[in-house]
């Protein structure tokens, strides 16, 4: 039995996220939406873009939205039946970007539950300080040293080879992704994602980095959704919460308008972009992809994409400045994403 994940009809509603990736592959708790299918149906699960597969039989397939979320149980219930089953209360939709912070409590503990079922944590350092370390889980070559984890509220998740470095406070629900390095002294409130090869500091609380990001020196993130290959300066800091504490409405690309949001939400970055040393955000804004932010003031709450300070980003120069962050991560940028970058490119620029 085959899973197609059916993301053609989400073109901008989860803007800035899935533009250079499928919505399917939003990381939201642990792992991305595909990676909850994989989990259950490991090579048996595709994604209507992205299917040109020979002898792929659509008909074939189970099919579910990619914007809908499975729950643990709904996971191994279609496993166990090996039919489509109608949703269920314990499984949300992601309609709105904000939800991804929204919905992170529910998805890390979701996550966490299938993950390590019936395994076995790696042994916990006795350098460390763990409050409920029943529901902390440390994977093979994590290191963690002379630092407090508190999963009394939710569960810590810590990846195969992250790193906590010394005087770290990690307050859960907290999944820490594989090969991501938690800088000394940094404070992490849940519900909040690292996800795989991150780098992270300062203090970050209820917030998303879906891989490959740095938010590495200290400043405030909270509320907020960060995507692949971002990077914010040193001193960089969001506000999530208005001065009056009124409802707080952000940029939708879908709707062409302001659209509520609800009384929390900090900032929303799509992937590839970056922003200058004491960058301050205000509260809901939105950033699109490939963005080189800098200035000597407060950044619009919405800031389209291919923006270079309040020029437009040249595609060449984009495409370089990408390829130079990605080798030091020891990556460099590939064709298809040249090319996905060109086609983003032209079809903003025609809009």
């Amino acid at each position: 039995m085959n899973i197609l994940l059916d993301d053609i009809s989400f073109e901008n509603s989860l803007f800035p996220f899935g533009i250079v990736r499928s919505v399917a592959h939003t990381r939201l708790g642990i792992l991305t939406v595909f990676e909850k299918w994989q989990f259950y149906f490991p090579g048996k699960v595709f994604i209507a873009s992205e299917k040109l597969i020979r002898g792929f039989n659509e008909t074939e397939c189970i099919k579910y939205p990619a914007n809908f979320i499975p729950s643990h149980e709904f996971l191994k219930q279609v496993s166990v039946q090996k039919e489509k089953l109608p949703f269920t209360t314990d499984c949300k939709i992601l309609e709105h970007p904000w939800q991804i912070f929204e919905y992170n409590t529910w998805a890390i503990n979701q996550d966490f539950k299938m993950i390590t079922e019936e395994r076995t944590s790696e042994k916990k350092h006795s350098s460390n300080q763990f409050i409920a370390p029943e529901n902390i889980f440390i994977e093979p070559g994590a290191k963690i040293n002379f630092s407090v984890l508190n999963a009394e509220s939710g569960p810590i998740y810590i990846g195969h080879h992250a790193e906590i470095q010394e005087g770290s406070l990690l307050r859960g629900p907290i999944a820490i992704g594989n090969e991501s390095r938690v800088k000394m002294g940094t404070k992490i409130y849940g519900a909040t994602t690292v996800g795989p090869n991150c780098l992270v500091g300062g203090e970050i609380k209820n917030s998303v980095l879906m891989a490959f990001s740095n938010k590495g020196h200290d400043g405030y993130l909270g509320d907020s959704v960060i995507g692949e290959w971002c990077n914010l300066g040193a001193g960089t800091s969001n506000s999530n919460l208005k001065n009056n504490a009124s409802t707080i409405k952000i940029w939708s690309k879908k709707e062409n308008n302001f659209v509520v949001a609800g009384k929390k939400c900090g900032l929303l970055m799509g992937d590839y972009s970056r922003c200058a040393i004491n960058t301050s955000f205000n509260t809901g804004t939105v950033v699109g992809i490939c963005c080189s932010i800098f200035g000597n003031s407060f950044p619009p709450k919405f800031i389209d994409s291919f923006s270079w300070g309040n020029q437009k980003y040249k595609l060449e120069k984009a495409i370089e400045d990408i390829n130079n962050w990605k080798k030091l991560k020891d990556q460099e940028i590939t064709q298809t994403e040249i090319q996905s970058l060109k086609n983003i490119y032209q079809k903003n620029k025609n809009q």
